[in-house]
């Protein structure tokens, strides 16, 4: 089931990465500015992160993991091909590519939390590291696939006829969905031991509000999630990466989807090394990602082309980890029963993040790039030292049980 929910992501990775790598020239066309850029890229996320606050618990209540994956599959992909028509629509064009970008996104945290639990219970008997790994690098194939398309249709036709040829692999994404549903409608026969007996409390019902912010999860899941959160928040969006190399002619706008595809194939292939160590070495890898999302903006934001691609590899192995092996720990944190929960409150304390860390770094890059630096610098300090404490205390925790 691993890999087929793989090759789902996929799929669905050609339409929604394919887009998200000319999210920058797409907006600018359109009348952006590089404030309106990270804004609208940095509400995406948050979208698509803080809404899980309250999917994650739906999930969780209702047991209707594979309805709202569905759903939340099936909005990527009617909105992506729509924005095909933005250009058409005038002054009015922006506010509804603003709107599909949205919505696209709320797929995106209508299905996650769901996924991530199918997903967990399913890579239980091969290891949740490599389970995550191996599922990311598929993602990643169709991140790297979707991207060429549309710098295909770029360079053949428009950026808009890039988005419209995106319908294809949606539709796929969709049959592949529904029979994998009908072939597998119960993951809990990949579990390979029975699940643990709830302890006191576990198993009472608690209030919406309550479900949505956590309440009953651990200090360490939380410490977890804010260092996790902090590393997103800080990672400077391709959106305004691509906004820079576009305004400033560094390369012209077919190439910029050919240099978010190479990001997607460094960031497979990262997803797949950091998911094998940590199964072996545990969570320590992730130290790794603070200095990564530093250097970002430092490198990718400059004039130097050389030093540029180098910040592109940078930020594509750093969201590798960040979208793989990072959530494998929310799974050794936090009990079965309530995982799809945790990583809805994990993905909305990144969202709340995303969006201030898109908005400062579209105002900022406006102003001082070497302020922008210093600032993502400083908070991935804060963030390394979470992590050390986190899986300090977390190390302690283990040897005494």
């Amino acid at each position: 089931m691993v890999w087929w929910f793989g090759f789902v992501s996929l799929t669905a990775d050609m339409v929604y990465e394919g887009a998200r790598s000319v999210y920058g020239p797409l907006l600018a066309a359109l009348g952006a500015s590089a404030v309106v850029v990270g804004l609208v890229t940095g509400a995406g996320e948050a979208v698509a992160l803080v809404l899980r606050l309250a999917f994650g618990p739906i999930a969780d209540r209702t047991g209707r993991y594979w309805t709202l994956t569905i759903v939340g599959y099936g909005l990527t992909a009617i909105c992506v091909p729509l924005l095909a028509i933005a250009p058409r629509l005038g002054v009015a064009g922006l506010g509804f590519a603003t709107t599909m970008i949205l919505l696209e996104r709320l797929g995106k945290a209508v299905r996650s939390p769901s996924k991530s639990a199918l997903l967990a219970q399913a890579a239980s008997g091969v290891g949740r590291g490599r389970g995550f790994g191996v599922h990311k690098a598929l993602d990643q194939v169709g991140a790297f696939a979707g991207p060429l398309v549309v710098a295909g249709a770029v360079a053949i036709s428009s950026l808009w006829a890039g988005m419209a040829v995106l319908a294809v692999p949606g539709a796929i994404a969709m049959v592949l969905l529904l029979a994998l549903r009908r072939r597998v409608p119960d993951p809990g026969v990949y579990d390979v031991a029975p699940a643990p007996a709830a302890r006191p409390g576990v198993g009472e019902r608690r209030g919406w509000w309550a479900e949505a912010v956590g309440a009953g999860l651990s200090g360490d899941f939380f410490r977890y999630a804010v260092a996790a959160s902090l590393t997103t928040g800080a990672l400077v969006t391709f959106g305004i990466i691509g906004y820079h190399l576009t305004v400033e002619g560094l390369v012209p706008v077919a190439a910029v989807p050919v240099l978010y595809a190479a990001a997607m194939g460094v960031e497979a292939v990262a997803a797949l090394v950091v998911g094998a160590v940590y199964d072996r070495a545990g969570p320590r890898v992730l130290l790794l990602v603070p200095f990564l999302v530093a250097l970002v903006p430092a490198l990718a934001l400059g004039s130097a082309l050389v030093a540029v691609l180098a910040g592109v590899l940078a930020w594509g192995v750093a969201q590798g980890v960040q979208d793989s092996t990072v959530k494998a720990v929310v799974a050794d944190l936090v009990e079965a029963p309530r995982r799809a929960t945790a990583y809805g409150v994990f993905a909305g304390i990144q969202g709340l993040l995303a969006i201030v860390g898109g908005v400062g770094a579209g105002w900022l890059y406006e102003r001082s790039l070497v302020a922008l630096v210093v600032v993502v610098a400083l908070t991935q300090l804060v963030a390394l030292g979470l992590l050390v404490e986190t899986f300090r205390r977390s190390a302690r925790l283990h040897r005494a049980g």
